[in-house]
């Protein structure tokens, strides 16, 4: 059976505001309209639609995780530092900066909406 992931809707304050704030970050193409949705579409074809919720609702925070190259990790990592995007090494926010889970690297932070956001370059237990 095979079964991938097509895409997910991610609830932001500000759709305009969230998307453009990953694809910016993320060296991504723009977000394009989808319906009511604006769509972050990741090399993997996966998209990230972005959507506000209704009147009234508060936007629940969620974790979403990127795996990256090293190379790619140098680039967005180099615009969280220049744009001064508070980051941790770990999700308990314990400590800024990166990790180096699994022989990889890796940081965490917030987008606009407070969903936290990760990327690392190694999956996690990868090194077993």
């Amino acid at each position: 059976m095979a079964i991938s992931l097509d895409h997910t809707i991610v609830a932001a304050n500000d759709k305009q505001h969230s998307a453009y704030f990953l694809t910016t970050l993320f060296g991504l193409p723009d977000p394009v309209p989808a319906g009511h949705f604006l769509s972050v579409e990741l090399e993997n074809g996966v998209t990230l639609d972005y959507a506000e919720p209704p009147p009234g609702t508060d936007v629940q925070p969620q974790h979403y995780a990127f795996l990256v190259s090293e190379n790619d990790f140098d680039a967005v990592y180099g615009r969280i530092v220049d744009r001064k995007i508070e980051h941790w090494a770990d999700p308990r926010r314990s400590a800024h900066g990166i990790n180096r889970n699994d022989g990889g690297r890796g940081t965490y932070f917030l987008d606009p909406s407070g969903h936290f956001l990760e990327i690392i370059t190694r999956r996690y237990g990868s090194s077993r």
